[in-house]
């Protein structure tokens, strides 16, 4: 194992691979086992480094490029990997080769693909994410000019995404979709449903991609576990050679 899916499309002379990892076939011990690619969640950095290595290598490339993530609606232009990577939740380029990644242990990793205009995207989305608009904010920079294609990877699903009310009726004042109940009957987020709507405002259909974090035991879930790794989306662009 290693990868939950993965894919290939092309387009006139350009390609795209995508991947969604799951928690396999990695080097982290512990809670982190074994292809933690978070590098905030106190995992050893060499065990980190080598399991963004093992993902990147799911795409065919050598690392990945990433932005910090803050569950806001920032978007950021990457031409390169950074050591510093800026606080941001999505992240575009027209590098060709370039990798680019999401990090995620319940919120949703969404892969996004514009070959007319040359370029991918990564974008994290959580619940506050998608209160903010992230989705939107990432397309308004996208700013495709043909059709998109996108992927929605695993993340946790309603009946074991239990909030408050008051952040029911904030999510659902900016996506009415996104208002769910428990298997219990209380309030919960269905944060893919909301990310399909934002998608669908735009014109643009979601392919879902797994299933819920909290229930798999091959996926990292925070609201499980607490002290837990990271899996990874991860996209890259190429020219393509037949």
């Amino acid at each position: 194992m290693g990868v939950v899916a993965r894919g290939r499309m092309v387009e006139g002379d350009l390609s795209v691979e995508w991947a969604f990892t799951d928690r396999h076939d990695g080097v982290s011990l512990g809670p982190y086992s074994s292809l933690n690619v978070g590098g905030k969640v106190d995992d050893d950095p060499i065990a980190v480094a080598r399991n963004r290595a093992i993902a990147a290598s799911y795409v065919g490339a050598d690392s990945l490029a990433r932005v910090h993530q803050v569950h806001g609606r920032d978007v950021v232009r990457l031409e390169r990997v950074l050591d510093d990577p800026p606080p941001a939740d999505a992240a575009i380029t027209s590098t060709l080769g370039l990798a680019l990644a999401v990090q995620v242990a319940d919120c949703v990793p969404l892969l996004v693909a514009d070959l007319p205009g040359a370029q991918v995207a990564v974008v994290h989305a959580g619940w506050r994410g998608v209160a903010a608009g992230v989705v939107g904010a990432a397309l308004d920079a996208l700013a495709a000019s043909g059709p998109v294609r996108a992927w929605i990877g695993p993340a946790i699903c309603p009946g074991c995404y239990e909030v408050s009310e008051e952040v029911r009726d904030e999510v659902a004042a900016a996506v009415p979709e996104a208002a769910a109940t428990t298997r219990q009957g209380t309030p919960a987020i269905d944060v893919r449903a909301g990310v399909m709507a934002q998608l669908a405002a735009w014109g643009v259909v979601g392919e879902l991609i797994g299933g819920c974090t909290f229930e798999s035991p091959d996926l990292y879930s925070f609201r499980r576990d607490q002290v837990t790794g990271r899996q990874a989306g991860a996209i890259v662009m190429r020219r393509d050679h037949g």
